[in-house]
C-alpha cells in the first residue's frame, strides 16, 4: 500500500514538473473561474448591484472589449518578456479582477473592473497555449491541445455547479470563488512553471515590434479571411444571445431560480465535454459546409423553443441546441482559417480569430440584452433571422474558399 500511494504521488510529482502539464491544470482553472462567474453575471448586475438590464449587456462588452483594446499593444508581450512573467501578472491581475468585482456596486464601478480583467486576460490564454507549443513536439501538439479543450469544457461545467451552491449565499460570491481559481493559477506558476520562451525567439523581436496592429489583424489585407470571419461574428455573435439572454429569461418567466440556471450551464458544458470528441468522429466525412448549415438549423430550432416557451422544457432543448451548434461550428473555424495561411503567416491568421472571438464576446451580450430590454422576444426572433442568414453565407464563402 505505501509503494503503491509512494508511486502514484511519484508520478503526480513528475506531471506537475512537464510545463505543458501545468498549462493543461492552468486551463481547467480558467475554464472553471469563467464557468463560476458567466451564468450569473446578468442576474447579479439586476438584483444585487443596481444595473438597470439595458446596461448589462454594456457590461459584458467592457469584459470581451478590454482584451480588444489591449491587444494590439500587448498581445505579443510574451515573446519579448517571456512566458512565465506574464503568466504571473496576468493570473494575479484577473484574480484580483475577480475579487473586485465582488465588492462593485453599480455601473461604472463593474465597468472599470471589467476593462482590467479583459486587458489581463488579453495574454492569459494565448500565453498558456504558447507553452503548450513551446514544449511539445509537433506531432503531438493536436491531442494536447485537444486535452487543454476538454480540460476546459470540464472546468466550465465545474464552474456553474459550484456557483449554484454559492449562489444560495449570495450572488458576488460566484466572484470570489473565480478569484480563488486563477489566484492558483497564479501560485502554481510562480512555484511550478520554468520560462519555456527559447533564447534564439530574442532575435526578432524588433522586428515583430515593427509589424504593429496590421500583423495582429491580417484580416485588413485578405479580403477572403475578412469575408470568411465577418460570417464567423454574425453566426457566433447570434448564438451567444441564448448564453447571454437565457439566464434573465428563465429568471423573468420564473422558470429557473439562479441556483437552477448554474445547473442548466453546466449540463451544457457537459454535452460538449462528453459528445465532442465522437460526433467529430462521426461528422468527418461530411463537409464543412453542410456542418455549418446543420449548426444553424440547430440554433434556429434553440429560437423557436424559447420563442414558444418560458419552460423548463423549452430552456433545456435550447441549451442543448446551443451545446451542440457549438460542437458542430466551433472546429471548423481554425482548420477553415489553417488552410487559408502559410507557414509564415500561420500565428497572426490564427491571431485574427481570437480577435474575432473577443469581437463576438463584446457584440453578442450587449445586442443581445438589449433587445430583450425592449422586448423578451426580441432576441429570438432576431436570433433566427440572423443565424439563417449568417449560417448560409458562411457555408457560401467557405465553399468558395475551398473552389478557389
Amino acid at each position: 500500500m505505501f509503494t503503491r500511494s509512494f508511486t502514484g504521488n511519484a508520478s503526480f510529482l513528475s506531471f506537475l514538473r512537464q510545463p505543458a502539464s501545468i498549462a493543461l491544470l492552468l486551463f481547467l482553472l480558467v475554464g472553471f473561474a469563467d464557468g463560476a462567474m458567466l451564468p450569473f453575471f446578468a442576474l447579479w448586475a439586476q438584483k444585487d448591484a443596481g444595473i438597470p438590464v439595458g446596461w448589462i449587456g454594456a457590461l459584458f462588452g467592457c469584459y470581451a472589449g478590454g482584451e480588444i483594446l489591449a491587444t494590439p499593444l500587448i498581445g505579443g508581450i510574451a515573446d519579448r518578456k517571456g512566458r512565465r512573467p506574464v503568466l504571473l501578472c496576468s493570473t494575479l491581475g484577473v484574480g484580483i479582477g475577480f475579487a473586485l468585482l465582488y465588492l462593485s456596486h453599480g455601473v461604472l464601478q463593474a465597468a472599470c473592473v471589467l476593462l482590467l480583467i479583459g486587458v489581463c486576460e488579453s495574454v492569459l490564454h494565448p500565453t498558456i497555449a504558447t507553452v503548450i507549443a513551446d514544449t511539445i513536439p509537433g506531432e503531438r501538439t493536436r491531442l494536447h491541445f485537444a486535452l487543454a479543450r476538454t480540460l476546459s469544457n470540464l472546468g466550465r461545467a465545474a464552474g456553474p455547479a459550484v456557483g449554484a451552491i454559492l449562489v444560495l449565499h449570495s450572488l458576488g460570491s460566484v466572484f470570489l470563488a473565480s478569484a480563488v481559481a486563477l489566484l492558483a493559477c497564479a501560485a502554481l506558476v510562480a512555484c511550478l512553471m520554468p520560462e519555456t520562451r527559447r533564447l534564439s525567439s530574442t532575435a526578432n523581436d524588433d522586428d515583430d515590434e515593427e509589424e504593429g496592429l496590421s500583423s495582429l489583424l491580417p484580416a485588413l489585407r485578405d479580403r477572403r479571411l475578412a469575408s470568411l470571419l465577418l460570417w464567423v461574428i454574425l453566426l457566433e455573435m447570434s448564438g451567444s444571445w441564448i448564453e447571454a439572454v437565457l439566464p434573465l429569461y428563465a429568471s423573468a418567466g420564473h422558470t429557473l431560480t439562479p441556483s437552477g440556471v448554474g445547473h442548466l450551464f453546466t449540463y451544457g458544458a457537459l454535452l460538449i465535454v462528453a459528445l465532442q470528441v465522437p460526433l467529430t468522429r462521426l461528422t468527418r466525412n461530411v463537409s464543412e459546409a453542410k456542418l455549418v448549415l446543420g449548426s444553424g438549423a440547430v440554433l434556429v430550432v434553440a429560437f423557436v423553443a424559447l420563442l414558444v416557451s418560458h419552460g423548463l422544457p423549452a430552456t433545456v432543448m435550447a441549451m442543448t441546441g446551443f451545446s451542440l451548434g457549438e460542437m458542430l461550428f466551433a472546429p471548423l473555424i481554425p482548420s477553415a482559417v489553417n488552410a487559408m495561411a502559410t507557414d509564415a503567416n500561420r500565428a497572426t491568421y490564427m491571431a485574427a480569430v481570437s480577435v474575432t472571438n473577443d469581437i463576438k464576446d463584446t457584440l453578442g451580450p450587449t445586442t443581445g440584452i438589449a433587445l430583450f430590454a425592449l422586448s423578451a422576444s426580441l432576441p429570438w426572433l432576431g436570433g433566427m433571422a440572423v443565424t439563417a442568414f449568417a449560417a448560409a453565407g458562411l457555408a457560401a464563402a467557405i465553399t468558395t474558399k475551398r473552389a478557389s
